[in-house]
């Protein structure tokens, strides 16, 4: 019988590389969601023949609606509409590829379903991880990580739980070793040319800031019941390295392969299984030479202000990630310069007041201000 997904983010670069792998694996899709973008979304809902579709913006919806009226498939929108996706019946797996705080009520009611979580939205866990992996834990709900560096942590740690420290590999991005008078004269157009990876625009910006690393950080934080000090970021230029785990021992563990999303996609899909991949074969003799390096926190601030952030408990780093969000929206339409990032999420964080052991209203509600913030000051 044929394993049986939902996609939530079916259009974007993640959800179009799970798609890949759906054909590859010969898997069923029950359900599919996007923002917007009903022309792709039409066309993957004509291929896969999905039972619904999601659109959280509710005129694309009915857009939609009318284009699939020759077929049984049913349209929904907005935030009901994501979760109901999210929990239709016959999904066993959840790909949560949408981005943003816009996934995390779907996969909270996809855990409260029983469903298994294939990760990709890491705002879900930087915002709210201690509700996420608690909800996970009452439900019975596994999560695998589909994030490289998060699902090279999972692989290392199959061969024992206990560990001592987790070694989290960056690429560096596109500006690794520039000076912080450089990357102020950095467009959104270096931002998105980043040397290993071919991602999201959001991601790949915050990839150039090594923002990315830090909500990274705080992700192994939670998937991993790991303390701050727990956790080292190295910077691997060459993206084969992608995490390693040390031991007790003083044991190394490392997993490696070629910079392909779809790898871990896969691996989340068929755990605990493994199948032939679309990744290449992975030739270190032809790599020569693998490096790594420690970040430059003093240039690149939003690496340093995420790791800080870690530390305090409560909506601190939702209102991190909010404006960082909206800060990296304005910087590609070219409306701040790249160093004011980190100016954007460092002033939501002085203005907005932290709440310890927040509702997921809360966190909502402090992800809106951080957004507002962001928006009155610098839009």
């Amino acid at each position: 019988m044929k394993k049986k997904i939902a996609l939530l983010g079916s259009t974007g670069s993640i959800g179009r590389q799970t798609l890949a792998v759906v054909d590859a694996l010969e898997l069923e899709v029950c359900a599919l969601s996007a923002r917007s973008d009903i022309k792709l979304l039409e066309k993957q809902a004509r291929q896969y023949g999905p039972s619904i579709v999601a659109v959280y913006e509710e005129n694309a919806a009915r857009d939609l609606a009318v284009r699939l009226g020759d077929t049984s498939v049913v349209v929904v929108s907005g935030m009901n509409g994501l979760i109901e996706a999210a929990t239709v019946k016959e999904a066993e797996t959840v790909v949560t590829a949408v981005m943003g705080t816009v996934g995390l009520l779907p996969t909270l009611a996809a855990i409260e379903g029983k469903k298994r979580i294939a990760l990709a939205n890491k705002e879900t866990l930087v915002c709210a991880g201690e509700l996420v992996m608690r909800a996970a834990d009452i439900h019975g709900a596994e999560i695998l990580p589909v994030d490289s560096e998060h699902s090279a942590i999972f692989q290392c740690l199959l061969g024992g739980k206990s560990y001592e420290k987790i070694l989290l590999t960056a690429s560096g991005g596109p500006f690794r070793g520039k000076t912080a008078v450089e990357l102020d004269n950095m467009t959104s157009r270096d931002a998105l040319r980043h040397p290993n990876w071919s991602m999201g625009a959001k991601i790949t910006v915050d990839s150039a800031t090594l923002m990315n690393k830090g909500l990274e950080f705080i992700e192994a934080m939670h998937l991993y019941n790991a303390r701050p000090d727990q956790i080292e970021i190295l910077v691997h230029p060459q993206s084969i390295v992608h995490s390693m785990v040390e031991f007790s021992d003083h044991t190394v563990i490392a997993q490696l392969s070629a910079p392909d999303m779809r790898l871990p996609i896969q691996y989340a899909l068929t755990y605990p299984g493994r199948c032939p991949s679309l990744t290449p074969t992975l030739n270190l003799a032809e790599i020569g030479a693998l490096t790594f390096e420690r970040p430059d926190l003093k240039t690149f601030k939003c690496l340093r202000l995420a790791l800080d952030t870690a530390r305090i408990p409560g909506t601190a780093c939702a209102v991190m990630n909010a404006a960082n969000e909206a800060a990296v929206s304005l910087f590609l339409q070219d409306r701040i310069p790249f160093n004011d990032i980190y100016e954007c999420a460092a002033l939501a964080l002085d203005r907005i007041e932290n709440i310890i052991n927040p509702s997921v209203e809360d966190i909502l509600a402090s992800d809106a201000e951080a957004r507002k913030i962001v928006t009155e000051y610098f839009g």
